[in-house]
C-alpha cells in the first residue's frame, strides 16, 4: 500500500525534531509492500513551540498543511499537537533515527497491524 508520510528533520537524513520546533517537514511517499520510498517535497512552517508557550492557531495550520499525509514521524510531540494531528486523520510516532530506517519500522508496524485486523 502507498503512504504520505511526513518527517520533521532539521537535515533531510535524520528524524530529528520535536513537531513544536520544526521548521521543515519532509514529505515521502512510502509503499509498504517492497518497503521504498521516495523524497516528494519539503513544507517549510514557522515552528509552533515558543519555549512552554504554544500558538494554538498556528499548531491548527501547521495540522492542515500536512492534512495530506497519513503520518507523521518526530523526535517528540506533545499531547497538544497530536490532537491536532488527529483531528485531520494523522497519526504521529516518535521514532527518531536515520530517516529511512524510521520509515521501514513504520511501514513494518503498519503492515503487522493490518495482519492483527484480519485475524
Amino acid at each position: 500500500m502507498k503512504y504520505k508520510i511526513a518527517v520533521a528533520s532539521t537535515d533531510g537524513k535524520v528524524v530529528n525534531q520535536h513537531f513544536g520546533r520544526a521548521e521543515v517537514f519532509y514529505i515521502v511517499e512510502a509503499h509498504s509492500g517492497d518497503m521504498t520510498f521516495t523524497y516528494e517535497e519539503s513544507r517549510k512552517t514557522v515552528p509552533v513551540c515558543r519555549g512552554q508557550e504554544h500558538d494554538e492557531s498556528q499548531l491548527n495550520a501547521v495540522a492542515a498543511m500536512l492534512e495530506d499525509c497519513d503520518y507523521i514521524l518526530v523526535s517528540r510531540i506533545g499531547d497538544g499537537a497530536r490532537a491536532a494531528l488527529e483531528q485531520n486523520n494523522i497519526e504521529a510516532y516518535e521514532l527518531p533515527g536515520y530517516i529511512e530506517d524510521s520509515i521501514r519500522k513504520l511501514l513494518a508496524f503498519i503492515e503487522v497491524q493490518k495482519l492483527l485486523i484480519e485475524i
